[in-house]
């Protein structure tokens, strides 16, 4: 049976098991290609908890098992583990056959898997061919002409002072295709792109026009050329597909907490002249690494048992506590996996100074 670990509201970390595997997405909250991933897995029935287990990841910190299972290291990326189908019955020789399971990496493909899985409102199957053709014309030129200028409009400082010269050639380039989208809108009857109602062209889309209005809101509503479009987007902005997936459960208050990682509570009085001297030396609460030898650190799992041994009477004390998350790999000195009796479960022990750039988040 595996075990789940989440971070509560409450800032506790939970465990509770899983009776059977289930999709696995790795997903960031303002990315848009992770917002229009949960947009249709949404909408195909999938919800964190029930049926899918999402794991929001920092950027900056990206954990070992999203590594391990894309190496691009972009979100979103759907996990959904392996098969087990059984054969014989009765005293226990039946045998499993295990299934490989599938890793999609890109944010068309989760689209496309969550509706062929489930498609209530026919954003995708049902569509005729040339519907279908439509719908993959408009998402290539999202992704690729449309996705190019906006990130150079958008984050035009990132290329340097060539990018801020060319950031209003980016703006209207991209204001072009908008305005063709428009155009393609006016002439249908509810103002969606294929017709009287939403295709998976509609929802792979908005997600990234909303950014672009998102660099310069004032520009984009001023614009007298985009009346469908700012329609169409307001409709979506506004809407409860939307407000779904960027709420809880779909997004989660604090980064999930990875097992391949190790942490270490530490006092924010103690964590800030760290930060000063590039390294942290505390080994637990009132002692110091010269006073025990090593750093006691916890695993995700042993992470709540740690706080409320030894911190609970700063729980009413917001700012007091500060979580290192630290990636082993990272560490100069050793890390030692050491058998604590009076808890009695083996803890990992850093035997040297905790340098600042293994300190992840």
């Amino acid at each position: 049976m595996n075990m789940g670990a989440s971070v509560g509201r409450n800032g506790a970390l939970t465990t509770a098991p899983i009776a059977h595997p289930m999709p696995v997405l790795y997903s960031f909250r303002r990315c848009p290609y992770a917002i229009r991933a949960r947009l249709a897995l949404a909408a195909a029935g999938f919800e964190p908890g029930p049926n899918l287990e999402l794991r929001e990841v920092s950027l900056r910190a990206k954990p070992p098992e999203l590594l391990e299972a894309s190496a691009k290291g972009t979100v979103p990326v759907l996990v959904v583990p392996r098969k087990r189908t059984g054969s014989g019955k009765g005293n226990g020789s039946a045998s499993e056959e295990k299934q490989p399971g599938l890793v999609l990496e890109e944010s068309l493909e989760i689209m496309q898997w969550a509706l062929e899985h489930r498609d209530p409102q026919g954003w995708w199957i049902g569509r005729s061919q040339s519907e279908q053709a439509e719908i993959t014309t408009l998402i290539a030129e999202n992704d690729g002409r449309f996705k190019h200028h906006l990130d150079r409009f958008k984050y035009a400082n990132r290329h340097g002072a060539e990018g801020e010269q060319e950031r209003p050639m980016h703006r209207a380039t991209a204001l072009a295709i908008l305005q063709r989208w428009s155009e393609r809108l006016a002439a249908t009857p509810e103002g969606w792109l294929l017709g009287s109602r939403s295709s998976l062209a509609d929802w792979a889309l908005l997600p990234f026009v909303r950014q672009f209005r998102l660099a310069d809101p004032a520009g984009f509503d001023a614009e007298p050329d985009l009346k469908p479009l700012q329609a169409w987007l307001m409709r979506f902005l506004e809407g409860p597909e939307l407000a779904t997936v960027m709420a809880q459960p779909w997004t989660q208050p604090q980064p999930w907490l990875s097992r391949g990682w190790i942490y270490h509570l530490a006092l924010e009085s103690d964590w800030q002249p760290a930060k000063r001297q590039g390294f942290y030396d505390r080994s637990t609460r009132a002692a110091s690494l010269a006073d025990v030898g090593f750093i006691h650190c916890c695993t995700a799992e042993q992470l709540e048992g740690v706080r409320q041994r030894f911190y609970a009477d700063l729980a009413d004390q917001p700012g007091t506590l500060r979580l290192l998350v630290i990636d082993p790999q990272r560490l100069k000195a050793e890390v030692r996996w050491e058998l604590v009796p009076e808890v009695g479960e083996v803890f990992p022990h850093v035997m040297g100074v905790i340098g600042m750039e293994a300190v992840v988040a």
